[in-house]
Order: structure tokens, then C-alpha cells, then sequence
């Protein structure tokens, strides 16, 4: 069976504080290494007062040592935003203090608007750049040679695994040129999923870091008692995806009833078409779908991310997904 693991926003939902969503974090990694997950991601977003892992390297660092075996690592750093030296730098000193455990996904999308990528003072253009910011990147975690003019200290020979992430054909091609592994954002942007995994499974060439093409695909996945118990979960990340559609961003919010009360038609269309990639239910639902959607993509490792209101129903949630995980193993 395929690698389960876990997408966290470090959402901040509404009547709580950044503090208390770092603790949910790292109890929610504790709980996904218990339970055999493999990874445990943390996305920059900026600017958005319901994401609090802006400061993605920090709040690795703060997963990694509160855990002690689960990768941890970037899902992603968006590169645009930094300079590729800073990156290689960060991401050394993560895997010189937790040797073997630290992932960096990269991403080609600034993660926020343009007033705010001014304020983090680089630009939109700046992803024009991101073949050769990868490549200036990767090299940098290279052993360093003699007379080399500009290393990274830690970073120079530290083996770090650099993934692309992407929602569209761009980076599954740049993934299959230069070799990497290749995560789809599925989860909020399915619609040029299968063309960008055919055409990175095609493509791939074998690097020193890949020998054959390793794709993971983005699901959400709520999981509860029952059918509607999961539904009515799920309506946060709707809201979510609503609030963020209507330029609101705000704190996570709390589960509704009826979700067609709070979305237009056109709203309506635009949530469903981003989150088809949603298996949502009690475990027999989410065994049946799960089952369903990997049969159908073949994805070599499954990223499953929650956007659930209540904490413990999130932990929850993520606990029926690896019963689903086991389940289909033993099928």
C-alpha cells in the first residue's frame, strides 16, 4: 500500500490564537508518527489570518523536535518569495539537527498578493526565475569545491530531498527534466492533474537525486462517525474556500448546518470544482473513495490534508484515514 501523509496549514480557527494552533501542530504530529504516517508537511502562506505557518522553516524545526522518526519538511517553501541561498541555508541547518528526517518542497507561486509580495521585497517576475532559482538551489546543496565564491553554511553536502510542487503542467515538466519528485495540489487545484502526472511519468529523466518518477497527490479527507457528521465537518473548508474566493480571508471557522445558505450557484461550482479531489465520510465512505481515487492515479504517496474546525475531530479524522490506510493494505 502507498505512504499516507499529512498536510497542515497550522490553521487558526476562530476564538483561538497562532499559539494555540502550533500546539494543535505538533500534537497532531505526534499523533500522525504514532500512527505510521510518513511525512508531515507544514505551506507558507502570507498575509492570511487563518494560515500561522508563514515562517514555514521556524515551525518545521518546532514539528522536527517535538517528534522523533516522521519526516518533516516543506509542502511548500514558495520560492519566489526568498533567496535560494537563504533556502539552502535554512533547510542545512534543519537536516544538521535532525539528520535524515527533513524535506523541502519548493513551490513557483508567490503564496499571496502583490501588495504583500512587495512587503516580503521580492515580485511577481520573481517566478519567471524558478527553473533557475532550482537549480541554483540544488546546487548549493552540493558538496562545496575548492575556491567555490559562495556556499551555503550548513548546506554544502547535506542531503536534503527537494520536491516541486504544482497545480499545473509547469512544474510536472521541470520536475520530470530535472529528476525530482513531484507533489500535485490536487487538494485545491484538480483540474490538470492527470495531464501533469502523464506528462512527468513520461518525461522523467533519472538524476543522482531520483532513479524513476515518484508522484504524490493532494486529498482532503474528512472522516467521522458517520456521513453526516464528516459533511457537516467539511463545510469549514467550504466556508474557507468561499471566504478566501470573496477576498475575506479570515480565521477558520466553525462547521454550519446547511452549507447552501452561505454559497451562490457560482460559488457553489467554483468550491466543488477545486475540492473534487475531497473524500469525505465515516470509514467505510472514506475507505471506498480513497480506494476509488488511487486506483484511478496511481499515485506513488498519498498528502492528506483536513481543514476541520474542532481539534480533536481533526485528529480524529486523520485517525480513521490511517485505519483506511491499514485496511486497504490488508485487502
Amino acid at each position: 500500500m502507498i505512504p499516507f501523509s499529512v498536510l497542515d496549514l497550522a490553521p487558526v480557527t476562530q476564538g483561538s490564537t497562532p499559539t494555540q494552533a502550533f500546539a494543535n501542530s505538533l500534537d497532531l504530529a505526534r499523533l500522525a508518527e504514532r500512527l505510521g504516517y510518513t511525512r508531515y508537511w507544514l505551506a507558507e502562506h502570507h498575509n492570511m489570518p487563518g494560515i500561522a505557518s508563514a515562517a514555514t522553516a521556524v515551525l518545521i524545526g518546532h514539528i522536527a523536535g517535538g517528534t522523533s522518526t516522521i519526516r518533516v519538511g516543506a509542502g511548500g517553501i514558495m520560492l519566489p518569495n526568498h533567496a535560494p541561498l537563504q533556502v539552502a541555508e535554512q533547510f542545512g541547518t534543519l537536516a544538521s539537527l535532525y539528520p535524515g528526517r527533513i524535506d523541502l518542497g519548493l513551490g513557483r507561486a508567490p503564496g499571496t498578493d502583490q501588495a504583500t509580495a512587495r512587503a516580503l521585497r521580492r515580485y511577481y517576475e520573481g517566478a519567471e526565475t524558478f527553473p533557475d532559482d532550482v537549480l541554483e538551489l540544488l546546487a548549493y546543496f552540493e558538496p562545496a569545491a575548492p575556491g567555490q565564491p559562495v556556499r551555503a553554511v550548513p548546506g554544502a553536502g547535506i542531503e536534503v530531498p527537494v520536491w516541486l510542487l504544482g497545480s499545473s503542467l509547469f512544474s510536472a515538466r521541470l520536475s520530470a527534466a530535472l529528476g525530482l519528485p513531484f507533489a500535485f495540489a490536487s487538494h485545491f487545484a484538480p483540474d490538470a492533474m492527470d495531464e501533469a502526472l502523464a506528462l512527468y511519468r513520461r518525461d522523467f529523466k533519472p538524476s543522482a537525486r531520483l532513479s524513476a518518477p515518484y508522484a504524490m497527490l493532494g486529498v482532503n479527507v474528512v472522516a467521522a462517525e458517520s456521513d453526516r457528521e464528516a459533511t457537516r465537518l467539511f463545510t469549514t473548508q467550504q466556508q474557507s474556500f468561499i471566504n478566501l474566493r470573496r477576498g475575506q480571508p479570515g480565521l477558520i471557522p466553525p462547521p454550519i448546518d446547511d452549507i447552501e445558505t452561505y454559497w451562490t450557484p457560482t460559488e457553489k461550482f467554483g468550491v466543488e470544482r477545486a475540492l473534487a479531489c475531497a473524500v469525505v465520510g465515516d470509514i467505510n465512505t472514506v475507505r471506498d473513495g480513497l480506494a476509488t481515487f488511487i486506483e484511478r492515479h496511481r499515485p506513488d504517496e498519498l498528502m492528506i490534508t483536513a481543514n476541520v474546525f474542532d481539534h480533536e475531530a481533526r485528529k480524529r479524522s486523520f485517525e480513521l484515514a490511517a485505519q483506511v490506510r491499514e485496511a486497504l493494505i490488508s485487502a
